[in-house]
């Protein structure tokens, strides 16, 4: 088997409040690296305390990429992603420097280490149509013409998914196809141009990781995430948005939440519950889709430290 010489990359995965940010900015320090984020609401500008986006201290001590994005009333893709991670891995390789990939959103790992199935591109008026037709009949309306005409995304898609839902419709009227149909035709996405170490960071014990997630929720409260909110709820794109809730910025855990309580929705106490329970949620999708990583590496970060530390420098040549 021929030796594959293409330079390393780590792809540090794992659960929302795993601990991947401190081992990133460790091993960026010890080897030189670069971080790239592969997080969907780090993307966004704004959203800064409640995507636990890295602050200027932890900016200044490792260089960071694909923060900041979009606006909060735009979108961003899995395929955006995709493509702006490749230009900042030839970047990185350009300056001789390691990158490592940290976040928890999987589609967005799989779309750089996977590719990406050819799918049409997206309509903006197909799209403004169908957002349309949501506003008259609902949501949950166009998911049900969505199980009728391609069951099997439906059942991977949530009713209250509106960005999914809107896409696989578009894809569905503008080809003719279902979006499930394309997912499967293999990627024509050119090969990484680096080996990628896969390791998952997450307790073994889901109590642990459930404390975890709200001290670090009411970590972000103290820090002043409503603030944060209602300085978005008064940016004027956001505050005239007809429909705010269905945007992926402002659907972001955490947010969705915060918005709703300073809409009256629930009190502070249940606005709390509702975001621990919710960023739970999160982590529990999150683990369901690294169960089907079966390359990555696993790892307890309560008491594997010096286990995981070992693989990378094992894998870097440097043990």
């Amino acid at each position: 088997m021929p030796i594959d010489t293409r330079p390393p990359a780590i792809a540090l995965m794992g659960p929302t409040a795993s601990g991947k940010t401190a081992l990133a900015l460790d091993w960026a320090q010890r080897f030189g690296g670069e971080i790239v984020s592969v997080d969907s609401a780090l993307v966004y500008r704004g959203l800064d305390i409640g995507s636990a986006k890295p602050d200027a201290d932890e900016r200044a001590r490792a260089p960071h990429h694909l923060l900041d994005l979009r606006d909060p009333w735009e979108t961003y893709s899995a395929a955006d992603f995709a493509r702006d991670a490749r230009a900042a891995l030839d970047g990185i390789l350009a300056r001789g420097r390691l990158p490592i990939l940290a976040g928890g959103t999987g589609l967005y790992f799989q779309a750089l280490l996977r590719g990406l199935s050819p799918m049409p591109e997206a309509d903006p008026a197909m799209r403004a149509a169908i957002a349309r037709e949501a506003a008259q009949r609902g949501w949950a309306a166009l998911h049900g013409e969505l199980a009728r005409v391609d069951p099997a995304a439906a059942a991977r898609i949530q009713p209250g998914d509106p960005q999914r839902i809107q896409r696989a419709l578009e894809v569905f009227r503008l080809s003719g196809r279902p979006i499930s149909a394309w997912q499967a035709a293999p990627s024509t996405d050119p090969k990484l141009p680096v080996r990628v170490l896969r390791l998952v960071i997450a307790p073994d014990d889901r109590a642990v990781l459930h404390a975890r997630i709200a001290r670090r929720f009411d970590a972000m409260l103290a820090a002043g995430l409503l603030d944060e909110v209602r300085g978005l709820r008064a940016l004027p794109r956001l505050a005239a948005h007809p429909a705010p809730l269905d945007l992926p910025a402002i659907r972001a855990v955490g947010y969705r939440q915060a918005w709703e309580h300073l809409d009256g929705a629930c009190d502070v106490a249940e606005f709390r519950e509702r975001g621990i329970a919710a960023t739970r949620q999160l982590a529990k999708r999150q683990l369901t889709w690294l169960r089907g990583e079966l390359d990555a590496l696993w790892f307890d970060p309560e008491g594997q430290g010096a286990a995981v530390d070992r693989a990378v420098t094992r894998f870097l040549g440097r043990d």
